[in-house]
């Protein structure tokens, strides 16, 4: 409040109340007694009272912060403060009056009208004052001029809902924004002919193109981020037609704080096809598990591992852990954690899970409490071709840190797999199933030994716009003008979105007791050739005309389809509709020790096939398939 007192804009506004409140109380005599107010009895009444009610009205207003807004933005809420200011000004003057001569040459009335009319001057300076700032036709010195009007896009709005209002009402008060609202379109009936903040619903979505040319748009935005995938197809289809830019506002999903805003407006992605509902999350649980506590993520610079840090810092953790190999992808996160979330109470640390030296003296150090191990070799091709990493990095590297997390104490072990571990086909999702079982083994070992840590896993397929998504390759193969290549017409997978992955991991650390594998809620698998389709018409080309469709053939190592449970899993559901739970029986860390053995010997003498043959053992359900390393056999 301080810094108020140095603004002249402040002192001007204060001068104005008072003269609004000496009139307020003017006026309310004038009412009472028939305009009659000038006589020597009244005058006197007047100048013993404005000296005392001008000074309480103007601290009561101080006191609700009705000087602490900005008047250009005044709300309902300041409104609020103002009626609040006056009722307690009322009662206390009437009060006073009462308690000091009852009333005696005082009419009650003037005082209930004061409070009425003084609320009616503060609230309509204070409305003005907004009316005033956005209409800046009214100050000459911030009227548009006709070339700025004219730079402003005509804009369509789809929707009429809440979202749509917000944007709206950015849109009107910042004048910076190149767009001029021409209307909206809803298929609420009873919203046609409605007006929001001015502007008319004109009709349903179904005629965009009429209202196209009616109003002359040059753009049009999708704000429903609430609409189903059939909803977003079918208007994205009807925008294609119009043959004018379009864009959507993005899903509740990515607006955790649940506010829609202007500034974040992107073009039409394939995410918002999926029309993936948001997700439910119980902050309070999640919050249990990560407020004061710290934190470990490894891989924390790639795409689950950094979307995972930027959910975990709402929980306000004590420490978070970052620790990645890829010193670019470290430093990124590293820099948006502090300059865009503002959270500093980190720790990068740039450096191999397979050091267990580095393990050890991290544990002892920082002593995390919660890991989420989202650091893997997750390319199946790549991974085909270099077998021994996947060894490396996957298994022991991921057996290391099960390890160093149960010797230290550590509350919850999350292990990130992927649905590649089912039937695995691949050496990726071969050692992604190895750990699977490690990390039941380990927790089997824990809970023979009395100690705490709780290791569970959690298994989702693809993520739309990862490092290993087939989309940023689409979208470039399109930048190229093509051609689009698909390795077979009828292969489908299961897709979400970074951010719905995410919440759901840390929803799921909630629930588990120990030993669970928690498979994410996929939805509809899709079709890759048809995906294909749908990125190429998003980009605004047309398949098979403007840009080719390629069909390659399988890959080494992929498979038509994937799946999310194998045989002998048993699945249950859990208190979560997009959460279900695996109860397979583990292997013992005993029964694991003799081919972990023969692995490491294997990966050592970078024998391929020889790392097949030894998960074949392990992981019955593996069918290897013939495919070169990167090494012929020594």
């Amino acid at each position: 409040m301080k810094y108020q007192f140095r603004k002249l804009n402040f002192w001007i506004v204060l001068a104005v109340d008072l003269l609004l409140l000496v009139a307020a109380h003017l006026l309310a005599y004038a009412i009472r007694f028939d305009g009659t107010i000038f006589s020597p009895g009244k005058l006197t009444k007047i100048s013993i009272v404005l000296p005392v009610l001008l000074p309480l009205k103007l601290v009561l207003f101080y006191l609700f912060g009705v000087y602490r807004g900005m008047w250009r933005y005044t709300s309902l809420a300041d409104l609020l403060n103002i009626l609040k200011a006056c009722v307690v000004a009322g009662f206390i003057t009437l009060g006073g009056i009462l308690l000091l001569n009852r009333f005696e040459g005082f009419s009650r009335s003037v005082f209930v009208l004061d409070a009425l009319l003084t609320f009616l001057f503060i609230v309509g300076f204070r409305v003005s004052l907004r009316l005033l700032y956005q209409n800046t036709s009214c100050l000459p010195f911030l009227r548009e001029d006709s070339s700025t009007r004219q730079r402003r896009k005509r804009l369509l709005i789809i929707g009429a809902g809440d979202a749509a209002e917000k944007v709206m009402r950015e849109i009107h008060d910042n004048k910076a924004l190149p767009y001029l609202v021409a209307g909206f379109l809803d298929d609420h009936g009873a919203k046609i002919g409605q007006r929001i903040h001015g502007i008319p619903v004109l009709g349903p979505i179904a005629d965009i193109a009429e209202y196209v040319v009616k109003t002359k748009a040059q753009e049009l935005l999708i704000a429903i981020p609430s609409a189903s995938r059939d909803q977003m197809q079918r208007i994205v289809e009807l925008c294609r037609a119009c043959e004018i830019p379009f864009k959507t506002l993005p899903g509740l999903g990515e607006l955790i704080s649940d506010r829609v805003s202007i500034k974040a407006i992107r073009d039409v992605s394939y995410k918002d096809l999926l029309g993936r509902p948001p997700v439910r999350l119980e902050l309070e649980q999640i919050g249990g598990i990560l407020a004061g506590k710290t934190v470990l993520v490894t891989g924390a610079g790639g795409s689950i591992g950094s979307e995972l840090c930027r959910q975990i810092v709402r929980f306000q953790p004590a420490t978070l852990i970052l620790m990645d190999a890829g010193e670019q992808n470290l430093y990124q996160i590293e820099m948006e954690l502090l300059h865009e979330y503002g959270f500093r109470n980190y720790v990068a640390v740039l450096g191999k899970v397979q050091d267990k030296s580095l393990l050890e003296s991290l544990f002892s150090h920082y002593r995390p409490m919660v890991v989420f191990h989202a650091a893997a070799y997750k390319h199946v091709p790549m991974v085909e071709g270099n077998p021994w990493e996947g060894v490396y990095n996957n298994i022991f590297a991921s057996k290391r840190l099960m390890e160093v997390s149960a010797r230290y104490g550590v509350e919850r072990f999350i292990l990130i797999s992927t649905d590649k571990a089912v039937r695995p086909t691949n050496v990726m999702g071969a050692t992604k199933r190895m750990t699977e079982l490690l990390m039941q083994g380990f927790c089997e070992q824990v809970k023979g030994s009395g100690a705490g840590t709780r290791f569970m896993a959690v298994r989702f397929g693809n993520v739309l716009g990862s490092s290993g998504s087939v989309i940023p390759l689409f979208r470039r193969q399109i930048e190229l003008g093509g051609p689009v290549t698909v390795t077979h017409p009828e292969m489908t997978r299961y897709f979400m979105s970074i951010e719905e992955a995410s919440q759901l991991i840390l929803q799921a650390a909630t629930m588990g007791e120990g030993g669970e594998i928690f498979i994410l809620e996929m939805g509809t698998p899709v079709r890759i050739g048809q995906m294909a389709r749908d990125l190429i018409q998003l980009c605004g080309k047309e398949p098979d005309t403007e840009i080719e469709i390629i069909y390659t053939g399988l890959r080494p190592g992929e498979k038509m389809y994937e799946e999310l449970i194998t045989e002998g899993e048993g699945i249950v559901t859990t208190g979560h509709e997009k959460i279900m739970v695996l109860r397979g029986k583990g292997a013992s860390l005993e029964d694991l020790h003799e081919s972990l053995e023969h692995l490491k010997q294997l990966a050592a003498n970078h024998d391929a096939e020889g790392i097949k043959a030894e998960l074949g053992k392990v992981i019955p359900e593996y069918a290897s398939q013939v495919s070169a390393s990167v090494l012929p056999k020594g």
